[in-house]
């Protein structure tokens, strides 16, 4: 029978429904179907149109679908929908998706299916390094691992953190016990490296994670230097936020072949998130802070700064006025960090101070609010600190703090980010010059006294002294030098002689 000419539907064709995309936001995704030219779409089912993805559908074991399952995950998000499928065939991948989407099982979820399937080596054959995954940041990594461990929790898999900041002793004893997945920073990773404690022969997936950030962070030479180090013969995944041009030529170079997915344009903030923005001068942001604060909506907010002695600045402020809140920022060790973050998931702190180094790394269940201290120094950090909030389909509101001198930073993050931000109107105490304070405790005082006179103590008499015929003349009264012997003139001595 003669094959009839068809026309695709919603773009292309194609051959599993695992490739279909996002439609709405309850992953619910439309397939793509070829109709034939001379009947109509109406001759569809609509029962047909649309289907609710599992992860089972995804092509996943048994053993991450039961971890999935008591994470509480039901369905895909569109870039764990779109990504997994190709990750799974071994392809390279370039992936762009807003934080907070799921990026990280987007990757971690397929390395330990195929790892699993390739088989582990027995309890007393040391494992070689099978997945390298990279992130530019101490929380990031930590946050990578942690998702890890919960969806290898029924497997035999075993992982790593190598990050700067702490001791090394604890890392290489892991290296060399055996480890199939290393998540790392890089300038640790290069340490070990040089130490010969790292050996990256035998890798077969290279996951670089928020890879514009760590050509951000100067970190360019670092990636080079690891990826000379892997196989060739590897597969190469990139996932970030944002894609700006420097990414792509690093990945020119580093992928073959790569399948690209953007789920949404490059520099979007999320649809949850609603925007505002204060005009207000630099020297009223600790009031305006301290006000919005005041309002009980604020559960837990995430504040961003500039600088690290900005953050402790802020920090300083907020505890004078009794809000509990701590910083995070590269200035502090590792252990003081980790502790800020673990009292801020607890609740146990309700304001977090952070500056851009530790924006990707924090991801905390329940921030209502982001507030930008401090506009950021580049634009796309603007959305990976709001990406704090209105994660995993919540809402959240992120508010800025604009300077009347920095209104040209602002309308290129508008333009960025693809939309307009709202102008708050600031609340009534800002709105005018707050009257001076009077002390009235100082009106009952009795007048100044003059100071003590020169020369006397307390309760004394100034001292006075005598001239040469016995008169005697206050400090104030003394005779200039050349009248000091009653009119005769000064002494000359003569030195000749000596």
């Amino acid at each position: 029978m003669p094959r009839l000419p068809c026309v695709a539907l919603i773009g292309r064709i194609v051959s599993s429904p695992t490739q279909a995309t996002k439609h709405d936001s309850p992953c619910v995704f439309r397939f793509r179907f070829a109709v034939p030219i001379d009947r109509g779409v109406d001759s569809l089912p609509t029962a047909c149109l649309e289907f609710s993805l599992s992860f089972a559908d995804l092509g996943l074991c048994e053993p991450i679908l039961n971890a999935v399952k008591a994470e509480g995950y039901e369905t895909p998000t569109p870039i764990q929908a779109q990504a997994i499928p190709h990750v799974l065939n071994g392809s390279d991948l370039f992936g762009c998706a807003q934080t907070g989407t799921g990026k990280t099982a987007a990757f971690a979820l397929p390395i330990i299916h195929r790892l699993l399937e390739a088989g582990t080596p027995s309890n007393k054959a040391r494992r070689p390094i099978r997945a390298l995954i990279l992130a530019p940041t101490r929380e990031l990594a930590i946050q990578i691992a942690d998702c890890i461990l919960a969806y290898s929790q029924n497997t035999v898999i075993r992982h790593t953190l190598v990050f700067g900041g702490v001791s090394q002793v604890p890392q290489v004893r892991a290296l060399q016990r055996g480890i199939d997945i290393v998540i790392a920073t890089p300038g640790r990773l290069c340490d070990l490296i040089g130490q010969g404690h790292v050996d990256l022969s035998h890798v077969e997936t290279f996951v670089l994670d928020e890879a514009d950030r760590m050509l951000d962070m100067g970190f360019i030479h670092d990636i080079r230097h690891i990826a000379e180090r892997v196989p060739q013969k590897r597969q190469t995944l990139f996932f970030s936020a944002t894609m700006p041009r420097e990414i792509r030529e690093l990945s020119s170079s580093l992928l073959v072949k790569p399948v690209s997915i953007e789920i949404t344009p490059v520099a979007t903030a999320a649809e949850t998130v609603e925007q505002a923005v204060y005009i207000v001068p630099q020297s009223n942001k600790p009031r305006l802070l301290h006000t919005l604060l005041a309002e009980s909506s604020i559960s837990r907010a995430l504040v961003f700064t500039r600088t690290k002695h900005g953050a402790d600045k802020v920090l300083r402020h907020l505890m004078q006025a009794g809000v509990r809140a701590d910083t995070i920022h590269g200035g502090k060790s590792q252990a003081k960090r980790q502790r800020a973050l673990a009292d801020f998931k607890s609740n146990r702190l309700r304001v977090l101070v952070a500056t851009d180094i530790a924006a990707r790394g924090i991801d905390v269940d329940g921030i209502t609010h982001v507030i930008n201290y401090d506009m950021p120094v580049e634009i796309e950090s603007y959305v990976h600190r709001i990406g704090r909030t209105g994660r995993a389909g919540a809402n959240g509101i992120a508010l800025t703090f604009c300077d009347p001198a920095e209104r040209g930073k602002l309308r290129a993050i508008e333009r960025a980010i693809r939309q307009p931000i709202d102008i708050a109107k600031l609340p009534t105490l800002l709105s005018a010059p707050a009257p001076t304070a009077v002390n009235h405790e100082f009106e009952s005082r009795e007048p100044h006294r003059p100071a003590r006179p020169m020369g006397g103590s307390a309760g004394m008499p100034p001292r006075r002294s005598h001239g040469p015929a016995g008169e005697s003349f206050g400090q104030g009264e003394r005779q200039p030098f050349n009248n000091n012997r009653s009119g005769r003139p000064p002494r000359r001595r003569d030195y000749s002689n000596r």
